[in-house]
């Protein structure tokens, strides 16, 4: 793969490979623990199934506010971000998440988003909301209680739908993710389709993906994007939309003129023009999903070039074909 580097007339470094990709996304993994214990992240056969919560969370968060402001900021200078995103794990369990967003918030990067599982999100949408946040995407299995404590072994749907309303009453645009797995919730589309369309708020239905416990050991929970579509088409007619640059989803119009879409990393891969970086939570970065190799960055922050290099070298872990990894979704985010 050939990766480029050039200087524009304002000095700008950019960066990108021989598909034309560069990173204009960054997400942020804020810590490595999650609330939950959701059957595509946590293996259910380990036991005890952990509980995550505050306790571990403090321990799990080695990067402070500060720390994270400083990387995101000397991350922006080189890349100009269009878009932050901040994930975990859980990254409501990080204790200065509101502090951090409005630091975050004053960089000028021009969105900050989140990807939460909702459950703690009742008692903060406001603040999040006047800290700098513009978007949740809610990841939300079922809205059937069993079958959401199927799925991530918490009794707490109650709260999750609770977030949702007040976080849509606070003015922040939510979003559904919507892990589809056979034996689980593949019965349940069309009732999930259903109250994110009456509410008026967006889904996205996710192919499973084989990441962690999943790694090339999932096909018996694989509910594939033709078969999303077929459950949904036996209900509406569908028009499929075009695909915008960048997008992880495909979007689909119903012929009521509802508009749902699905991320199918493994039936219609978006690998070839992927504009997004990661970072943990412990200041590595990650230029690919499907690639487990931690890139440090740690100590170049206040060195331009030395961290340029890392980024160039993160670039080349691009895949043109979403492979997976060991890694688990909870240390690097969804």
């Amino acid at each position: 793969m050939i990766l480029e580097r050039q200087i524009d007339v304002v000095n700008k470094i950019k960066i990108s490979d021989s598909f034309g990709r560069t990173f204009k996304t960054l997400r942020v993994s804020l810590i490595n623990t999650c609330n939950l214990a959701c059957a595509y992240c946590v293996d259910p056969s380990a036991s005890p199934i952990p509980k995550g919560g505050r306790d571990n969370a403090s321990k799990l968060s080695p990067l402070g506010v500060g720390d994270y402001i400083k990387i995101i900021s000397a991350l922006n200078n080189l890349l100009e971000f269009d878009t932050i995103r901040l994930t975990g794990g859980e990254p409501l369990l990080y204790k200065q998440l509101v502090p951090l967003v409005k630091g975050i918030s004053n960089l000028g990067i021009p969105t900050l988003k989140m990807t939460s599982n909702g459950t703690l999100l009742d008692n903060k949408a406001h603040d999040l909301k006047n800290a700098g946040i513009n978007s949740i995407n809610i990841s939300l299995d079922a809205v059937d209680p069993d079958i959401s404590y199927k799925i991530n072994q918490r009794k707490n749907l109650q709260k999750v739908l609770n977030g949702i309303d007040n976080a849509i009453a606070a003015g922040i645009n939510i979003k559904i993710n919507c892990v589809v797995m056979k034996g689980y919730n593949d019965n349940h589309i069309i009732d999930i389709l259903e109250y994110c369309k009456q509410r008026n708020i967006s889904i996205r239905f996710l192919e499973l993906m084989e990441m962690g416990h999943l790694h090339q050991n999932f096909d018996e929970l694989f509910f594939s994007e033709k078969d999303i579509l077929n459950c949904i088409s036996s209900h509406y007619q569908l028009t499929a939309l075009k695909r915008k640059p960048n997008a992880t989803a495909n979007y689909w119009k119903t012929d009521d003129g509802y508009t749902f879409g699905i991320i199918s990393n493994v039936s219609n891969p978006f690998c070839n023009d992927c504009n997004r970086l990661r970072l943990d939570s412990y200041g590595n970065i990650y230029g690919c999903l499907s690639d487990n190799s931690p890139i440090s960055i740690i100590d170049c922050i206040d060195n331009e070039q030395q961290l340029l290099n890392k980024l160039m070298k993160a670039l080349s872990q691009k895949k043109q074909k979403f492979s997976g990894s060991k890694l688990s979704m909870m240390h690097i985010g969804g």
